[in-house]
């Protein structure tokens, strides 16, 4: 019998199989179907500053600003009366979801200040959450703001939350800053429990005849999870946190693969939306049987096998394997 387990920010999982947040779990139908086809854990959909902070006429502003604000939208929201879950609805489906489920459920809130995230991230607690997921989705467009000053607000705003609560805190963040383990590691020593690596940021398309921006999402591919992986190769061993990688998670090599550079966990939710909620099931049996037929006991044998300070070339990982990478193409 192939031990499936791990363990995420102290929370001892069945599987690293996570469904991370979405619209889905707007539905607690929906999270049961997700804990019977084999999901460890559930992540809910993210509560929104927009909705605790901003006034609708701020918020048609502040959406069209940012072009792309709600990340795990299928349509673009203008109206804050859209959004299907005021606040305190949000924290009542929580404590209905965590009632019923036998896995652990994740809060998840989303946004770039501290405002009423603290106040909220308290009642995500008090609602039974196992754990706090913050999904900070900024674009910085402002020329007058430098990096240092962003990257601050990011570690104040872990340090503020991180004091009001006692469940475990992971931190959703992009892959875009000047010095990606530098952050990280500043974001430890705030408090962080785990890192999700990375938000996908939904970018808007052109309409040509109509000269209009509009959005269009388009579904992860397991082909974006080489970003990711390798910087869970890069960063296994050097912080704390634990590692959870989310976007382009697709099949059982896929959770191979993150497992392998160093994740405790794999997040999926393109995967289940493109294939339905008991996709799950067949990415647990695709990862049992490599792992059988590999000769692995445990999916913990694995984890980190491929990170850079295991494999016997790291610079593959870094610039010196660019110009082999290049000439492998041909």
């Amino acid at each position: 019998m192939i031990d499936l387990s791990t363990n995420y920010m102290g929370i001892n999982l069945k599987n690293p199989i996570v469904a991370s947040s979405s619209y889905l779990w707007e539905d607690p139908n929906n999270i049961k179907k997700a804990e019977k086809s084999g999901a460890s854990a559930v992540v809910l959909h993210s509560l929104f500053e927009e909705q605790l902070e901003i006034e609708q006429e701020e918020l048609n502003e502040f959406l069209l600003q940012g072009t792309e604000s709600y990340a795990e939208a299928l349509t673009y929201f203008p109206e804050i009366n859209d959004f299907k879950f005021a606040p305190d609805e949000y924290i009542e489906l929580l404590k209905e979801v965590k009632d019923s489920s036998g896995i652990p459920i994740i809060g998840s809130l989303n946004g770039v200040s501290e405002g009423g995230w603290i106040k909220y991230a308290k009642k995500i607690e008090e609602a039974g959450a196992d754990a706090l997921e913050l999904n900070i989705y900024y674009i910085p467009t402002d020329i007058s703001i430098d990096s240092t000053k962003i990257e601050n607000n990011y570690v104040n705003l872990v340090k503020s939350v991180k004091q009001k609560i006692k469940i475990p805190l992971a931190i959703k963040l992009s892959p875009y800053f000047t010095s990606t383990p530098y952050l990280l590691k500043k974001i430890e020593e705030a408090g962080a429990d785990a890192f999700v690596i990375f938000n996908r940021f939904y970018q808007p398309d052109v309409d040509i005849n109509n000269l209009e921006i509009f959005p269009n999402l388009v579904l992860s591919r397991s082909e974006e999870l080489r970003l990711r992986l390798r910087w869970a190769a890069i960063m296994y061993g050097k912080i704390k946190p634990d590692i959870a990688i989310t976007g382009g998670v697709h099949t059982g090599s896929d959770v191979i693969k993150t497992i392998m550079a160093g994740a405790n966990v794999s997040m999926t939710t393109s995967a289940l939306i493109k294939n339905g909620i008991g996709h799950v099931e067949k990415i647990l049996s695709e990862v049992e049987e490599w792992l059988s037929n590999n000769n692995y006991e445990s999916i913990k044998e694995i984890q980190g096998l491929v990170s850079q300070k295991n494999v016997l070339e790291p610079s593959a990982y870094e610039r010196a394997n660019y110009m082999k990478t290049l000439g492998s193409y041909k």
